[in-house]
């Protein structure tokens, strides 16, 4: 048995719902804790945040009560979500005294790294292509002009704090690190996510898997397996 609980954050644009099938793909003893921005699904009705500080103070006291009751706990982030789980890892080590058991970061460059193309400040069109052009993926209900309506406001703010996430001057997390990302990734190279070696004491691993920026959204499945392997690995 893995035990535990994998903390996951959302990449721009999305909501906890994105990790609700990883659920039944998770093995006996790991639990799945999707966590939810303000602004969407079920949060929809709450101001949305553009700044990655603003974000985790959100975060930390909603997944803390629950983190503190299990056997061991993980952090997964893609893209923007890597840099939020980076956030919160701080965060729950430092303020929250959890030991956490290992950090995912997938899709992401070490967090030194500052975005260089900037998108958030062009007209619609142009900045769902340039973000459509930059993950090699598009949410299918921006197809829909109304729903485009209701998801834009949410691309447009997750993406504003990406752009402008500094990281503040942390030491090194002591918390063993997995770096992630998609073989055929255009966005995000090897060396990038090598990166995250500079951010931990404990170790890190760089893994590829099969394919583009957003091959997470491919074969999930796979991805959990992987992700539940590495903390079974951990836990010898």
């Amino acid at each position: 048995m893995v035990p535990g609980t994998l903390v996951c954050l959302p990449y721009a644009g999305a909501g906890a719902s994105f990790f609700r099938d990883w659920k039944g793909y998770a093995p006996r003893g790991l639990d799945i804790l999707p966590v939810q921005l303000p602004g969407r699904e079920e949060r929809f009705g709450e101001d949305l945040l553009t700044s990655v500080d603003a974000a985790v103070d959100d975060i930390a006291p909603r997944v803390l009560p629950v983190v503190r009751e299990s056997a061991g706990v993980a952090v997964f982030g893609h893209s923007l979500g890597a840099v939020l789980a980076y956030e919160l890892a701080h965060r729950l080590t430092a303020d929250g005294g959890v030991a956490l058991t290992r950090l995912f970061v997938s899709g992401s460059p070490g967090p030194a790294t500052v975005r260089e193309i900037r998108a958030s400040s062009l007209a619609d069109a142009e900045f769902l292509a340039q973000v459509g052009d930059l993950a090699g993926y598009s949410h299918p209900a921006l197809a829909n002009p109304e729903l485009r309506e209701l998801l834009l406001p949410v691309v447009r703010a997750d993406v504003e704090m990406h752009e402008n996430y500094r990281p503040p001057p942390h030491p090194p997390l002591d918390v063993p690190i997995t770096a992630l990302r998609g073989r055929s990734d255009h966005l995000v190279g090897v060396a990038q996510v090598a990166e995250w070696a500079t951010a931990t004491t404990a170790g890190t691993s760089v893994l590829e898997v099969d394919g583009g920026h957003m091959y997470l959204a491919e074969h999930p499945h796979a991805l959990v397996r992987l992700l539940a392997a590495q903390l079974g690995e951990g836990a010898r």
